[in-house]
């Protein structure tokens, strides 16, 4: 998990988050709490990885920017964000 002014590691299962039930709108919330406008989710190196219809209407609704990339493609996007916009991300490393 890597916000604006820091990282920790994102354990999916804090936030109900699963390859099937998709990335949950807890998982998200942190990010905005700590000032992303933009945020950019992986979905593995497979694309394996959901993102619920719910995170999107609630990032939506906060007028806030989502990117959804497999992992590699992800990680280029947020390096090039974080020089120019407050970011933040979710990388799931694997499938």
């Amino acid at each position: 998990m890597l916000f604006p002014g820091g990282a920790h590691g994102w354990d999916w299962r804090d936030s109900g988050t699963g390859h099937w039930t998709g990335i949950q709108p807890a998982a998200v919330g942190e990010l905005v709490e700590r000032g992303a406008r933009v945020v950019v989710l992986s979905s593995g190196v497979l694309g394996a990885l959901r993102v619920a219809p719910e995170t999107l209407t609630f990032l939506a609704r906060k007028h806030v920017t989502v990117h959804l990339l497999r992992t590699p493609e992800a990680i280029r996007r947020y390096n090039a964000l974080v020089l120019t916009e407050p970011v933040g991300a979710l990388i799931h490393s694997t499938c």
